[in-house]
């Protein structure tokens, strides 16, 4: 199982960490000890004074696939999920500076939130046009529609495709809108896709 993740899918999330719009979809890995245990609370790392939430779609792979026309992407999911990737801010930060990977400000332990409830796909009227959003404390800090990102889902999947085999049960976290900030013991927080809770957690 491979969770895959998309930065700078949003031109307004670009705008806000002042980077570069890049020419081509950016990839990057978590493993899957990334993946935070169901029930169980976020406990911001040590290694860190700034860790952000980016609320995320998430697509998860149904059939194995490689070099896939964008024309066929639709075949290879049936769901939409929500999750979160977590990242050190601050040790990103010095890895970016430096040239560096940034697995560790982005795979570390817990930093991928996969909401527990998927959403069949066919309940969509319209795939690039979902709405989704995320609160801190009850108010909402995050707004984004899938209409917005710079690559769309199946032209993600077509690209990915190219690079990696994607497998049955892989997962991609498709990129996060503006509005992304940091998280603070005793925080909750709470992800949704249009009206429907998809996950609730607990800052430790």
């Amino acid at each position: 199982m491979k969770l895959i993740c998309i930065g700078r899918n949003y031109t307004d999330h670009i705008a806000e960490l002042e980077n570069e719009k890049p020419e081509d979809p950016v990839v990057f890995q978590k493993p899957d000890t990334a993946i935070l245990l169901k029930k169980q609370p976020f406990f911001i790392p040590d290694f860190s004074k700034d860790v952000h939430y980016e609320v995320e779609l998430l697509v998860k792979i149904t059939r194995v696939g490689k070099h896939i026309q964008p024309k066929f992407a639709h075949k290879y999911y049936d769901e939409i999920g929500l999750g979160i990737d977590f990242t050190a801010r601050d040790l990103q930060a010095k890895l970016k500076a430096k040239g560096l990977p940034w697995e560790k400000a982005k795979g570390f332990d817990g930093a991928a939130v996969i909401g527990e409830k998927w959403l069949n796909k066919n309940q969509f009227s319209d795939l690039n046009n979902i709405n989704f959003s995320l609160k801190k404390n009850d108010e909402i800090v995050q707004n984004g529609n899938s209409s917005l990102m710079l690559w769309k889902i199946d032209e993600l999947i077509a690209y990915i495709s190219t690079f990696f085999t994607l497998k049955i049960g892989d997962i991609i976290f498709t990129g996060t809108p503006a509005g992304v900030g940091a998280v603070a013991p005793q925080d909750h927080l709470t992800g949704f896709i249009e009206d429907q809770e998809i996950f609730s957690i607990n800052i430790k």
